[in-house]
């Protein structure tokens, strides 16, 4: 058989067609999807926001049904407008801040000078915390600046919040933290 240059081309054409593509199983006929969730069946799922950071990507977070509310599984939520189900490295792993052994379930308390922590109990700590921002507030809380102009206001304490707070949170923060006279508010997502 001659093999004209046309021929050679087409055979050429159809061996590489075939080869690319005859082994990855594609078929002209109709397939139906299945999903399996043999890890989430029975499970409840709700939308949260991831709170690394500021993007405020969306999950959805599966706890079990059985009474206990347990976290099964985080994953991106599909439907949310900025991740569209997509997750960075550390949003994929966000399901570890609640299922964590190794994670300290009491607050850790360093004395000043010392180079060992224990835990505390929650009431301790908070109850510390209130006192050292009473203490600094009281010490430098001004009335009136330089010019005697009413001020209300302490420039010795400053706030750092969080991106993962929503508008409502955002608001009580900030309520709270004017009302103790703080002038220093900043937000992660501006950093």
């Amino acid at each position: 058989m001659a093999v004209s240059r046309r021929l050679f081309l087409q055979l050429s054409a159809g061996t590489i067609a075939y080869t690319a593509f005859g082994g990855l199983g594609i078929s002209m006929a109709q397939t139906e999807a299945k999903i399996e969730q043999f890890k989430l069946k029975g499970s409840k799922a709700t939308t949260s926001v991831c709170c690394y950071c500021a993007v405020g990507c969306g999950l959805i977070v599966n706890t079990a049904e059985d009474g206990n509310g347990r976290t099964i599984n985080v994953e991106g939520d599909p439907d949310h407008p900025i991740n569209e189900g997509a997750l960075c490295a550390k949003g994929a792993a966000v399901w570890q801040l609640a299922e964590n052994d190794m994670r300290t379930k009491k607050p850790l308390y360093r004395a000043a000078f010392s180079d060992e922590w224990k835990e505390v109990e929650w009431d301790w700590a908070l109850n510390e915390i209130a006192k050292k921002v009473k203490k600094t507030r009281d010490e430098s809380f001004a009335e009136k600046n330089a010019k005697g102009e009413v001020v209300n206001r302490t420039e010795a304490i400053a706030s750092l919040g969080s991106a993962a707070l929503d508008n409502e949170e955002c608001w009580a923060y900030q309520s709270f933290l004017r009302s103790l006279g703080l002038v220093y508010i900043e937000h992660q997502a501006r950093i």
